[in-house]
């Protein structure tokens, strides 16, 4: 009989110890043989899907592991449908990452319909770089710095009312004093320059990025004027262009244009679904990184002309997510006077 009682104690001993058992799995056991599924909320195309694809390509191979990365795009309602997915419906064990929003924490602040999720819960894993945006104008325009678009009126392209090539116009119309009649009617932003060249409008907006490839001889031979940058530092390219978020009559309006900038500055960015397992995040940022840091990862995007860094941490997207997330209501209602809510 005693000796029956040391066999139930043991195996009950066994069943206690077993989860923690299971939960001390390696992180390299854990994803050796798996798929990382990285999700895009666009069509395939575009910025962001170029980025998640940049990603994926090189980043399974720092991941202890080396589990297959793939990318699947789910597009609707603006990034919304993904990002609502991947915060509530995707499993939180490490194998479902995403291409964040750039505005994921403005919409949540600003209260966007639709928004089913907490910015601040993402698992926050690392940035490739920031989207520097910036608005210009064709040499013939008489508009050649921002202080003579808040002088006269300049007429601009746009591609729609969601779209920042129309809603940062309407924001420094609104909060720094500017005169852009804002023509929103192109439905891509090589339309917009075609109309500027005809003399239809006098400039547009993209980012900075494109228009360093597409249009270098533009910059080369001083055929556009950068008016105004979005970003929260100045472009090494463009030390003395003012960024948006220096702009603003008062402090509330300075920090309402700032909000926007935020958006700039996540960038490129991936995130996780909330709770994944501490170890698996911090393997998953590791492997971020050393991807950053990859030869032939850095090659490859010299050749393609794809523009990375200044790159951030986990960490430090957390950080700009939770700046967001604290502005004030005076600031919130500007932001959205701004949009025209």
């Amino acid at each position: 009989m005693p000796q029956l009682k040391a066999n139930v104690v043991l195996a009950l001993a066994g069943l206690l110890v077993a989860p923690a058992g299971v939960a001390a799995q390696s992180v390299d056991a854990f994803y050796r043989g798996k798929t990382v599924e990285l999700y895009v909320g666009t069509d395939p195309g575009g910025g962001y899907d170029l980025y998640g694809r940049l990603v994926a390509r090189y980043l399974g191979k720092h991941v202890p592991g080396a589990p297959t990365v793939i990318v699947k795009n789910m597009p609707g309602a603006g990034h919304l449908r993904m990002a609502n997915w991947v915060y509530g419906g995707a499993p939180r064990d490490g194998t479902v990452i995403a291409a964040a929003p750039q505005s994921v924490a403005i919409e949540q602040l600003l209260g966007t319909d639709g928004v089913q999720y907490d910015a601040r819960q993402f698992s926050w894993i690392g940035r490739v770089a920031p989207v520097v945006e910036v608005t210009y104008t064709w040499h013939t325009s008489p508009t050649k710095t921002l202080q003579d678009a808040q002088k006269r009126e300049t007429v601009m392209g746009g591609s729609g009312a969601a779209s920042p090539t129309v809603f940062y116009l309407k924001a420094l119309n609104q909060l720094a004093g500017t005169k852009f009649k804002i023509i929103p009617a192109y439905p891509s932003n090589a339309e917009t320059n075609l109309a500027m060249q005809r003399g239809e409008v006098e400039g547009g907006s993209k980012a900075w990025a494109s228009m360093k490839v597409d249009n270098a001889d533009w910059l080369r031979e001083k055929k556009v004027n950068i008016l105004v940058q979005y970003a929260t530092a100045r472009d090494p390219g463009l030390p003395d262009v003012p960024l948006m978020m220096e702009l603003g009559r008062s402090d509330d309006e300075r920090r309402a244009l700032k909000l926007f900038a935020l958006g700039n500055a996540m960038g490129r960015s991936i995130m996780g679904t909330p709770g994944i397992p501490p170890d698996r995040l911090s393997a998953l940022q590791a492997a971020f990184q050393e991807t950053m840091r990859d030869e032939d990862f850095l090659a490859f995007t010299r050749e393609k002309k794809i523009d990375v860094g200044p790159t951030l941490s986990g960490d430090e997207l957390k950080a700009l997510v939770e700046e967001t997330m604290s502005m004030s209501p005076a600031v919130v209602a500007l932001a959205k006077a701004a949009r025209g809510e």
